[in-house]
């Protein structure tokens, strides 16, 4: 349970510094901002998967309002992700979930690996939107583990 703590505490912190790094770049490549509202609602869909509740009435892909509604829904997401796993037990961690997808198609997983998903999604649209910022001009931001870790 710690490790899973560690890395969801690096996740608010990366989600923070990607949005840093794309209000610094002033970029207004919508792509970018509809991939990073992406990661958001992504989390979101997630949570509520982990809750019970059911997750087809968010909308992964649409078009990102501002980077402050965004920022919004980053906080809110930590927020309830504290709450929910500061009420986990380890011996909880491979109960089975289940939920259906976006699209309707049935499924069980794990807390832990549900978890991991989310933590792991993150990091790879984050490296993306790093690429895209580079390719910009701007300056990318450092989100590796080891980067937080020395804080």
């Amino acid at each position: 349970m710690k490790t899973i703590l560690r890395m969801m505490d690096h996740l608010y912190w990366a989600d923070g510094r990607i949005l840093d790094a794309l209000e610094t770049s002033y970029t207004k490549d919508a792509e970018l901002l509809k991939l990073v509202r992406h990661v958001a609602v992504a989390e979101q869909v997630w949570l509520s998967r982990l809750q019970g509740k059911g997750s087809t009435q968010y909308a992964l892909w649409e078009e990102a309002e501002d980077l402050t509604t965004i920022r919004q829904l980053f906080e809110e997401n930590a927020e309830q992700y504290r709450s929910y796993i500061g009420k986990l037990e380890e011996s909880v961690l491979d109960q089975m979930i289940s939920y259906s997808s976006q699209n309707g198609r049935s499924f069980q997983t794990s807390i832990r690996d549900i978890l991991l998903q989310v933590l792991l999604h993150g990091q790879y649209h984050r490296g993306q939107i790093n690429r895209a910022l580079r390719m910009e001009g701007a300056e990318p931001a450092p989100v590796d583990y080891i980067a937080f870790s020395r804080l």
